[in-house]
């Protein structure tokens, strides 16, 4: 009798030291095992990168190892970029089951124009106009769209205004035009509308080394260059 109720009783405590460990192996498994996480996103042909590699478009699967973090990057041109970070450490928010993410536009985007008259010199040729009348038009077109000018030469032919900034959630855009005289006899100046982008939001205008050259144009400079070659002739 007494050997079965010494069997029966390490049995038991079998029995509860498995249960024990099971427990902590769940545990464990919670926070350190991997998780798969159901990505969405409300734009179909949105591309996906996972740690810096493009992995699909729309949807995908995002996997976490244990103790390890993944960052999710969404793009789509004319849309705001969307980064999600992932993490599965433990005493960390563990990953949702499934994510949707819904893309905004972009301001800066739809602010602008695709272009292909930016960052190029375009010219102007002055068959009716005298070098003083031009220099006069082209001043007053030029003050029309940016109101302070850097640097002006009539006798070189030469203008540049300062730098128009517009900053946007993503994005920072600076803007100028530059006027020089390439020609007297026949009278010829170039005009060339500067467009560029930071890709950050609040640039300062002076850090020359955040910018690039846009191939866009905000809305707002649109028209010059066709006013330059509609009235400077």
């Amino acid at each position: 009798m007494k050997k079965n109720i010494l069997f029966l009783f390490m049995l038991a405590s079998m029995l509860t030291i498995n249960a024990i460990e099971n427990d902590v192996n769940n545990s464990k498994e919670t926070f350190f095992g991997k998780k798969k996480v159901e990505l969405g996103v409300s734009e179909s042909d949105a591309e996906i990168f996972i740690n810096g590699k493009l992995v699909g478009k729309g949807s995908t699967k995002v996997t976490v190892s244990k103790g390890d973090c993944v960052m999710v990057i969404v793009k789509k041109v004319g849309y705001l970029t969307e980064r999600i970070e992932f993490c599965n450490k433990k005493n960390m928010t563990k990953p949702p089951k499934s994510y949707y993410v819904e893309m905004k536009r972009d301001d800066a985007y739809d602010a602008s124009v695709q272009t292909d008259i930016a960052n190029i010199d375009i010219e102007l040729k002055c068959e009716k106009l005298s070098k003083d009348k031009a220099w006069k038009l082209i001043n007053q077109i030029v003050l029309t769209y940016i109101d302070v000018i850097e640097m002006t030469d009539k006798e070189t032919g030469y203008l540049r205004t300062a730098w128009s900034l517009k900053s946007f959630i993503q994005n920072t855009v600076r803007t100028r035009m530059i006027v020089k005289e390439s020609s007297s006899d026949p009278l010829i100046f170039k005009v060339k509308l500067i467009s560029e982008s930071s890709g950050l939001p609040l640039t300062s205008v002076k850090s020359d080394e955040l910018y690039k050259e846009w191939d866009r144009v905000l809305r707002s400079y649109s028209d010059v260059i066709s006013e330059f070659q509609a009235r400077v002739k």
